[in-house]
């Protein structure tokens, strides 16, 4: 019998907002929450139990990636990632359709899955200059070739590959064959990629069903997409909502001050009673809009990647730790924060580890800005389940944006 379930707690007044419990194989995940990226079967610089310790609940591995390396045939042979990288909680894995993105039309340009509107017109301007730049994903109406970024060989990834993938892979929640869009892609353009992601995600449905092992332990997500334009947004919902997927995916790319609107186009239109998980998407400010319009759950590399690269989330906003200033401030990264960082060291040592170029460095500033995320999305939730949300809501961002 097929271990998942997704039942909603309570429901924000007013919004699309919820707070709910998603069952799955190895465990419950409580709804909203952040998933934690760990790209190549590791979250960098910490163990499994760092992640337990911190409050993580799920993590989320790379299909791209993890097929180049180790090989998802060794993963498999290994009894699957739960077991490969000693993670005994629940498992996402993505579909590899962002890397058609970040190794296709984005490769060698600096362009992110999210744009401001005033940057919009500078790559718009620069587009056709691009257009001879060299990618290592190419698209047809079948896969895309990815040339490996490590070796060079080619590898073909089809809708029912990325799946196969994932099942050797055997993460508990899974997701549909996609392409990802850039911002900056014509209304043309979208329609044809948002065409061909219809297509292969019911490909992707019909081969998972195929495979009954498999799909008897693993919950297929299908995932949105249409860019940053109303009508194909609400279409791919649409015409998404009609497929037996056990839950949705929101991907693709979007204007950064449009993105929660976006958001909300799509789940008033997904089914109600299904989780609903925002690819890629993770920021203070960001996670407060994507939880009152109906998300369950997302996954962002920002608090890794930017802890890596010395700034630090505290309840006043960002800092960065290698600023000379913190060379000699004994206080805590955040006064208000409880992780293990915050209650063993302060500033001073971050920025002397940092300077130092010492691996410490990396771990402590991840274990910081993780929990910091994790848990205030778990006080969201119980804002929620108290009926404080928008007063929480309202005092976090003033302090957070001083």
């Amino acid at each position: 019998m097929k271990k998942f379930g997704f039942k909603i707690e309570k429901k924000l007044k007013h919004r699309l907002g919820r707070v709910g419990v998603l069952e799955t194989p190895h465990g419950i995940i409580e709804t909203p929450s952040f998933v934690i990226v760990g790209t190549k079967a590791t979250v960098k610089s910490l163990t499994p139990e760092q992640i337990k310790d911190l409050g993580g609940q799920v993590v989320l591995g790379n299909t791209y990636h993890l097929y180049l390396q180790p090989g998802s045939k060794i993963i498999k042979e290994a009894g699957g990632l739960h077991k490969f990288m000693n993670w005994d909680g629940p498992i996402m894995t993505d579909s590899g359709g962002f890397q058609v993105f970040s190794l296709g039309t984005a490769y060698g340009k600096g362009i992110s899955k999210l744009i401001k509107k005033d940057s919009m017109e500078l790559f718009l301007e620069n587009k056709a200059d691009e257009e001879e730049m060299p990618k290592i994903a190419t698209i047809d109406s079948n896969g895309v070739m990815f040339r490996s970024h490590l070796t060079g060989d080619a590898h073909y990834f089809t809708p029912e590959k990325s799946i196969e993938i994932q099942h050797d892979l055997g993460a508990d929640i899974i997701f549909a064959f996609d392409e990802c869009t850039s911002p900056v892609e014509s209304a043309h353009y979208q329609r044809e990629a948002l065409d061909r992601t219809h297509r292969w995600a019911k490909s992707s449905l019909e081969y998972h069903k195929s495979q009954k092992e498999n799909s008897d332990k693993q919950a297929l997500f299908g995932i949105v997409q249409g860019g940053r334009f109303e009508n194909l947004r609400k279409e791919s919902a649409e015409v998404l909502a009609k497929m037996d997927f056990e839950g949705y995916g929101i991907g693709g790319s979007f204007e950064k001050e449009d993105i929660m609107t976006a958001v909300k186009w799509v789940n008033e239109i997904l089914p109600e009673e299904k989780p609903r998980h925002l690819l890629g998407i993770g920021e203070p400010e960001d996670i407060f809009g994507a939880i009152e319009n109906g998300v369950d759950l997302f996954d962002c590399v920002a608090p890794t990647r930017q802890a890596r690269n010395k700034s630090l989330y505290t309840s006043y906003g960002k800092i960065n730790i290698g600023n000379s200033k913190y060379i000699t401030d004994f206080t805590p990264i955040d006064a208000e924060c409880d992780c293990y960082t915050c209650k063993n060291y302060t500033r001073s040592y971050l920025a002397h580890l940092f300077r130092s170029k010492e691996i410490l460095a990396d771990t402590l500033a991840t274990i910081h800005n993780l929990y910091f995320i994790v848990n205030l999305v778990k006080k969201i939730r119980e804002s929620m389940l108290n009926d404080t949300f928008f007063e929480f809501k309202d005092s976090f961002l003033q302090k957070y944006k001083r």
